[in-house]
């Protein structure tokens, strides 16, 4: 070989040396964050939409034809408010012959009592005078006999008038019992009163089955029936929303039911008015989980006066807080080494300019980050990269991490969010 080439080849041996020497040397930039103390926040989102807290369908118990509606659909009506008038000329004329009927029931049964009373007991006067009289021509006739004036068929003719009269003076003895308190004519007259009166009353039930009234305050939410239309029982004719609180429904995945209690807060924003959220209650979780969908049941209730734009079946979303630290170390999910395994993880922090690897117990837990109960404290930084492995020495580049962290509150605290898909 040459002189010349070998000289060459000596130098570029020399530089590739220097190089990598210098190379292996260096100490690499890796993206850091500083840990503090800030506000934590976990909100579950999820979709929901705006339920009547109840429904109820108004319609008629009786067949007829429309007469008028009182009502149009998203009016506001007051308890007994009528809505729904049928034609009731013939129902009007029923009560009046119910009512006529009972009146002459009742006139049957005053009667009994005051002049029937006073005929029945003339009468037994009247029988009992008549009896008195046939015995004492039955013993006048005896007499007579004896001494041989009048023949024995005058005694026989005393003696039936006698039985008559005692017939007589029975038969009006009974009227007298028939129309006491307890005699079988009052008792049949009043009965035949009842039997008018209820007749009088069903048939007033039936003339107001004619006039169809809220059951209590609502909102018509639904008008299905038009004047001159025949209606029959079984039909909804009108929907109605009561008044109540505002309920809201949504399907939370099950996933995170451990993260829902009654009682939580939430804010709410309509999709139709974006800017204009408003506050929420977890009032119900429900008790079953719908296996077809995998989800719960969740309802809100509005503890203030709900936003008059709510509309029943309104898509909302919403956001549950599930979980708050006003002070927390914040450990950001970034720095997460593998996953979390019973409460804890590995993070990497940086000590001396050498990578150490620390294992971390987790509090309130979000989807960008965690709360650090021990392993690490405020001021350490940890790296936000897996590599280099422990050991190998680093620097912290803080540049990334430099603003406020994901989610922060204006004040600086991270607000960080739990969300799932709708």
């Amino acid at each position: 070989m040459p002189r010349r080439l070998l000289v060459v080849l000596l130098i570029v041996l020399a530089a590739l040396a220097v190089a990598a020497g210098w190379w292996s040397g260096r100490v690499p930039a890796v993206p850091a964050l500083v840990l503090q103390q800030a506000a934590l926040q976990r909100s579950l989102l999820f979709a929901a939409r705006v339920a009547a807290p109840q429904r109820v369908d108004v319609g008629a118990t009786i067949t007829g034809r429309v007469q008028a509606v009182g009502v149009a659909e998203g009016a506001a009506v007051r308890a007994g408010q009528p809505l729904v008038q049928l034609e009731d000329a013939e129902l009007r004329a029923a009560l009046a012959q119910a009512r006529a009927s009972a009146q002459q029931a009742a006139a049957r049964l005053a009667g009994l009592r005051s002049t029937g009373r006073g005929a029945a007991q003339a009468g037994v006067a009247q029988a009992e005078s008549t009896l008195l009289a046939a015995q004492a021509e039955l013993r006048r006739t005896r007499e007579l006999l004896a001494q041989g004036f009048v023949s024995p068929a005058r005694l026989d003719e005393a003696q039936r008038a006698v039985a008559v009269a005692q017939a007589q003076r029975d038969a009006a003895a009974a009227q007298r019992s028939a129309v006491a308190d307890q005699g079988t004519d009052i008792a049949q007259a009043q009965a035949a009163l009842a039997l008018a009166e209820a007749a009088a009353e069903a048939a007033a039930a039936r003339l107001a089955q004619a006039v169809l009234r809220a059951p209590a305050d609502a909102r018509v939410l639904q008008r299905s029936v038009e004047p001159g239309q025949i209606v029959q029982p079984g039909r909804a004719l009108l929907a109605l929303a009561l008044q109540g609180p505002v309920q809201l429904s949504g399907q939370v995945d099950e996933r995170y039911l451990g993260q829902l209690q009654t009682g939580q807060t939430a804010s709410v924003v309509a999709d139709a008015y974006p800017g204009q959220r408003f506050a929420a209650r977890v009032d119900h979780i429900a008790p079953l989980v719908d296996a077809q969908r995998g989800a719960v049941e969740v309802k809100l209730t509005v503890p203030d006066a709900a936003p008059a734009f709510l509309r029943e079946d309104m898509t909302l979303s919403i956001a549950v807080e599930t979980g708050r630290r006003d002070r927390a170390l914040v450990l950001p999910a970034a720095a997460f080494i593998g996953p979390v395994a019973e409460g804890r993880v590995t993070v990497h922090r940086l000590v001396d300019g050498r990578v150490q690897a620390v294992r971390v117990r987790l509090g309130l837990q979000t989807l960008d980050g965690a709360e650090a109960l021990d392993g690490v404290a405020a001021g350490d930084t940890v790296l936000l990269a897996a590599t280099p492995g422990p050991g190998a020495r680093a620097t912290a580049d803080t540049s990334a991490a430099a603003g406020p962290a994901p989610g922060a509150t204006g004040s600086g605290g991270a607000a960080l969010s739990g969300a799932m898909g709708r």
